[in-house]
């Protein structure tokens, strides 16, 4: 695996052995990249280690909620009224217009139970939004997507 700073190899070394023992069985660590997945319910929430600058990094955590979605203006309007409720992550669209859910802490201060805490949250919050977006406007969950693409193959 090959880091782009120190900084990033630093933060990636510090959390390696807290998301193994905090997400055990649930995790998926990535040979080529600084990036692991977790699945609970219908979604898999990423946490990826990117560099901030030279001297720190960023831990990003992000679930794509809901894939093949047509945008409109109502739905639109949920998600940013949604994200005003929202104390911890919130709602994009990544450049395919798919809605993801993201959370991000500063590597360098992060801790195992703000870790913890961030990737939970993600990933739970993904799987309860993913059904009720599905059932109004349609799409699929990312879960989904992923199971349909392997069955193709």
């Amino acid at each position: 695996m090959e880091f782009e700073t120190e900084a990033q190899k630093e933060c990636y070394e510090k959390i390696l052995p807290w998301m193994q023992e905090l997400f055990e069985d649930f995790l998926v660590a990535s040979e080529e990249e600084p990036r692991f997945s977790i699945n609970f319910g219908s979604a898999i929430a990423y946490t990826q280690v990117v560099p901030w600058g030279e001297n720190d990094a960023i831990i990003m955590t992000r679930s794509f909620v809901v894939m093949d979605i047509k945008m409109t203006e109502e739905l639109m309007y949920y998600l940013l009224r949604e994200n005003n409720s929202l104390y911890f992550g919130g709602f994009s669209l990544d450049g395919d217009d798919d809605i993801v859910f993201e959370h991000n802490l500063i590597g360098s201060t992060c801790d195992k139970e703000e870790l913890k805490t961030s990737v939970i949250t993600v990933v739970k919050l993904a799987d309860e939004y993913d059904d009720e977006i599905v059932a109004r406007w349609g799409g699929q969950r990312a879960l989904d997507r992923w199971l349909k693409k392997i069955l193709q193959e």
